[in-house]
Parts: structure tokens; C-alpha cells; sequence
């Protein structure tokens, strides 16, 4: 299955910055439906993006697609 790793990378920037970043400020800033990132963050449901998605995310933590996403065998 495909975890997504966006409470890290929120974390990690909220350090990074100190300041606090709302899921909504994260859905404005990478274009990305608010309620789909809930869903990624969301580890008991599965949820299918879009590679220009994965793409906004990554462009807007600064970081790699591996950074966002990975494998997590069942």
C-alpha cells in the first residue's frame, strides 16, 4: 500500500519555520483539494492522486517525491 507522509512534512516545516501550517494553508499553497489531503493523511483509507498532485506537494515542501509518498507492504 502507498502511505502518504504529509503530517511529517507539516511537521518538519512547522520546525523549520516556527509557525504553525494549516491543512488549509498547505491545500492553498500546493493547489490541492483540502479534503483530498485529509484523505492521504488518513492512514486506514486508501487513497488514489494524481502524479500532478504528488508534483504540487513536492513543490511546495521543497522536497522529494520520495519525501511524500512510499511503499508499505500489507
Amino acid at each position: 500500500m502507498i502511505r502518504f507522509k504529509i503530517k511529517e512534512l507539516i511537521a518538519e516545516k512547522e520546525f523549520k519555520e516556527r509557525r504553525k501550517i494549516t491543512l488549509q494553508e498547505v491545500a492553498d499553497s500546493a493547489c490541492v483539494n483540502r479534503t483530498a489531503l485529509s484523505k492521504m493523511m488518513n492512514p486506514s483509507y486508501e487513497y488514489s492522486t494524481t502524479t500532478k498532485a504528488i508534483g504540487s506537494l513536492c513543490h511546495y515542501f521543497g522536497c522529494k517525491v520520495e519525501d511524500v509518498i512510499e511503499y508499505v507492504e500489507d
